[in-house]
């Protein structure tokens, strides 16, 4: 007897206050979805993550935060998004191994190729079916957290969120099947309905990427 059908994996990408979570959260109640999120969304990862975002930690060398993220996403995957997948439930994740490649390879200035190649190994091959980069520009997302206390990521510099931002559309024109972009600066409403358009066909039965 075969088991049930793999659910599908979908992740939210882009920079800071973009409205990756609000749109993850969205998506996620419509599809009664797992909805997740990196880094933090194990027992080990939220430590990782206080680590890692804390203005208190100060500087780390790129290679540092390459390897947290690594660390979280390896359990994040083995205890969550996988065991789901294979159960049948559809997964939906606020950021995943291109933030990585966005924050620490075009942001820091490591390898591209090795950062996406050590998340890679972390997570035993796990891509998503889809990857929504919902797309800010940088002085958008600015004026959309000014009154927020920065974590030590949004407290960058405006010429390192735009080398993200530029890192996210790069990996996205090298993988367009995969990818969908969109202006994230319209209407909630609007950004939705863009998603669901791309997602819906996705969930019939049977449906290979």
């Amino acid at each position: 007897m075969s088991g049930p059908e793999r659910g599908r994996f979908l992740a939210f990408e882009g920079g800071e206050a973009a409205g990756k979570s609000t749109q993850a959260e969205r998506l996620a109640r419509r599809l009664d979805a797992l909805r997740t999120f990196e880094p933090g969304a194990t027992a080990a990862g939220a430590t990782i993550r206080s680590i890692f975002l804390d203005p208190a930690t100060g500087d780390l060398d790129p290679r540092t935060e390459a390897l947290l993220m690594a660390a979280d996403r390896a359990e994040h995957a083995a205890s969550q998004i996988e065991p789901a997948l294979v159960a049948g439930r559809h997964v939906v994740t606020d950021r995943y191994l291109y933030s990585s490649v966005a924050y620490q390879a075009h942001g820091r200035g490591l390898d591209p190729t090795q950062v996406r190649d050590l998340s890679l190994w972390a997570t035993g091959g796990l891509e998503p079916d889809l990857v929504v980069l919902l797309d800010v520009p940088v002085d958008v997302a600015r004026a959309r957290v000014q009154d927020a206390a920065p974590d030590r990521l949004e407290s960058e510099s405006v010429e390192f969120h735009e080398r993200v931002r530029s890192g996210f559309h790069a990996q996205a024109a090298a993988a367009p099947d995969r990818w969908l972009v969109i202006d994230a600066t319209g209407a909630p409403d609007d950004i939705e309905a863009a998603i669901w358009l791309r997602v819906e066909p996705m969930l019939a039965p049977g449906w290979t990427p």
